[in-house]
């Protein structure tokens, strides 16, 4: 398949993709949500009326969680958990665009280094505090409530000490967690990157897997727990009777952000940072080695019945290498959104009446 080159905002960001990514975007109507914390950039990626890629960015420091259903979307940056809302009415545009969303509600929470969002029955955020060790949610007063920890740790402090990182929803409540190590001291999870990693059923506290390497994302999906070993490179299912990892697909990458289209997955691929302790040793480099390529930055699209990387988008020019997660945006085909880098959002101003919603440029006379 021969690449497409895509125009973005940034000259030199290069993005490409598969010959048929934006066919199959446009069979299943879904765009995707894309956050980098190492550049500190929201992407949102559609599809243009011609048929080619669009790829739109906004600017917030080091965003890293995604959550979304299409309408809302909740994300978490260096200090803030944001809800992130679509101000468009349902089947209405915005010239070429059908998503317009805008940052919302703010939660300072400090930097407590949230990673997985998930929504819960109630329609309550709940993320994982990974500085804290816990899974928390929000709270009107302090900066977060936090709801559950694993029983190895033994109190909440602020010591990252297992690298909780990954979670899950099911039924409406948190069902899963992954953390890098069982420990219970500073920063001790660094000392099992290789094989300490593990998941845990958040409902009776207890390891049902174990072995893995950095492991990230769990995924409940059609009855299934899926699973990003990242460390080792691959992205399969977990027995939750048995704990026994099954591989589906070799992922050429550190696999972060784990998404579901119908029968097909969505994974995010980082080029690791070899001057960062966190990403030295690890099992990957060999695999990569075995698999003749070195890591790659972008999303695979797999097809969960073969196990094949059936569509791609690739993104280089050394502005971004890293990703953290990804979301496929429902119902959508090409969305933006307003940031806080330029004026638009303080002449933007929307309001709800006889039942459609009402938008008009504020713009000072």
């Amino acid at each position: 398949m021969e690449p497409r080159k895509i125009d973005t905002a940034h000259q030199s960001l290069e993005v490409i993709s598969s010959r048929n990514m934006s066919e199959w975007m446009m069979q299943h109507h879904v765009s995707l949500a894309i956050t980098t914390y190492q550049a500190g950039k929201l992407l949102l990626v559609g599809v243009k009326s011609d048929g080619r890629l669009s790829v739109f960015e906004r600017t917030f420091d080091r965003c890293m969680g995604l959550w979304s259903n299409g309408q809302t979307i909740w994300m978490s940056s260096r200090f803030q958990l944001w809800r992130i809302e679509n101000m468009l009415d349902p089947d209405s545009t915005q010239g070429e665009f059908d998503r317009l969303y805008a940052p919302q509600l703010g939660y300072t929470t400090g930097d407590i280094d949230i990673h997985d969002i998930c929504v819960d029955g109630d329609e309550r955020p709940v993320f994982i505090c990974t500085l804290f060790n816990c899974i928390s949610t929000i709270d009107e007063r302090y900066s977060f409530r936090p709801i559950w920890r694993p029983s190895f740790i033994s109190k909440l402090a602020a010591e990252d000490r297992c690298h909780l990182n990954g979670m899950t929803i099911e039924d409406g409540i948190p069902a899963y967690v992954t953390a890098c190590s069982c420990s219970d001291v500073v920063d001790g999870w660094r000392d099992r990157r290789e094989s300490g990693g593990v998941m845990i059923d958040v409902r009776s506290n207890e390891v049902i897997a174990d072995g893995f390497s950095m492991p990230h994302s769990p995924r409940c999906y059609r009855d299934q727990l899926y699973l990003l070993d990242s460390g080792n490179g691959f992205f399969g299912l977990v027995d939750i009777q048995s704990g026994k990892f099954e591989p589906i697909t070799f992922c050429p990458g550190y696999a972060r952000g784990l998404s579901f289209v119908g029968k097909y997955a969505l994974i995010g691929l980082s080029r690791p940072r070899h001057s960062e302790q966190s990403f030295q040793g690890l099992p990957l480099d060999s695999q990569l080695q075995r698999h003749g390529t070195g890591p790659r930055c972008g999303v695979l699209v797999v097809d969960l019945d073969s196990g094949n990387v059936v569509h791609w988008i690739r993104i280089d020019g050394g502005v971004i290498d890293e990703l953290y997660d990804v979301v496929a945006l429902p119902r959508t085909s090409r969305p933006r959104a307003i940031g806080f880098k330029t004026d638009e959002i303080q002449h933007s101003v929307w309001v709800h009446q006889d039942g459609k919603t009402e938008s008009w440029s504020a713009m000072p006379k």
